[in-house]
């Protein structure tokens, strides 16, 4: 079944617009790329009927790097993201999601706010304490990532993700990110890891190994303690995860703490000691 399509030329316009809908007892949804609007649809496991086009929003194609930020608008396509390549561990972590002709549609806002779990953007925005910036018909507000994103990003009914900002002092710091997929290197996506070093210390984010993506806190804590040595870090570290772990046709719990296991060893050569 079709639904119904506006475009919005303002944060205002689009939020009113969204409010309009909701009193009509319609069902409205923000719509940038597309992708996974469309898909969902298709399989019957997204009930939309009235969409709500943000491209042509100003504030939300916002891409720049000023004297202390990083600017990132929601509309920016994971391809812009890779040309323009301002934060490296961010193009990384975009050039691994779906393949180029979806990632010249998929917008960074698409794939965090997205329903499909792996949502990989999100990852470099969780390891450099972003803040995001929100709007609703009430009005806009910035938050910490921290404060608005667990598990998944907790909008308010109406509310639309605008803009991310990165503080400038990330972009050039030492990271890893890897993508394993079924065999290593076909298949359907497995778990991402990136990871990224700042002042001495490393961080760790993971996408894959449960329903959500997440910032691994307990890991890193673990994985610099140099008390231990890394087998006995990484040992503990897998006894730090949030549950449960995925078991599904795409790999077993064991399999992915297993994959797991050897990217935080990964991580660890690659970090430690630069």
């Amino acid at each position: 079944m079709a639904f119904e399509y506006i475009p919005a030329s303002s944060i205002e316009q689009a939020t009113k617009k969204y409010a309009e809908m909701k009193a009509q007892n319609k069902k409205p949804a923000y719509y940038a790329g597309g992708t996974e609007i469309i898909t969902l649809r298709r399989i019957n496991q997204l009930n939309v009927d009235f969409t709500i086009d943000v491209k042509q929003i100003a504030a939300c194609n916002v891409h720049q790097v000023d004297e202390e930020y990083l600017v990132i608008g929601s509309c920016i396509t994971l391809t812009d993201v890779e040309e323009l390549n301002y934060f490296p561990l961010l193009t990384r972590v975009c050039k691994e999601i779906a393949d180029r002709t979806a990632r010249n549609k998929i917008t960074v806002g698409g794939n965090i706010c997205g329903h499909i779990f792996y949502r990989e953007a999100v990852l470099p925005f969780l390891l450099t304490d972003s803040v995001f910036v929100l709007a609703s018909e009430n009005g806009i507000r910035t938050e910490y990532i921290h404060d608005v994103f667990e598990e998944q990003l907790l909008l308010q009914d109406g509310e639309l993700l605008v803009q991310a900002f990165i503080e400038k002092k990330y972009l050039s710091q030492e990271y890893i990110a890897i993508k394993v997929r079924q065999h290593w290197e076909t298949g359907y996506p497995l778990i991402t890891v990136a990871a990224l070093k700042i002042d001495g210390q490393i961080r760790v984010a993971i996408s894959g190994l449960c329903t959500f993506p997440f910032r691994a806190f307990e890991v890193e804590r673990i994985i610099n303690n140099q008390t231990m040595n890394k087998e006995q870090r990484i040992t503990l570290a897998l006894n730090h995860l949030p549950s449960p772990i995925l078991d599904d046709v795409e790999g077993s719990a064991e399999y992915r703490l297993f994959v797991l296991a050897d990217l935080i060893e990964k991580i660890i050569n690659r970090l430690e000691g630069v």
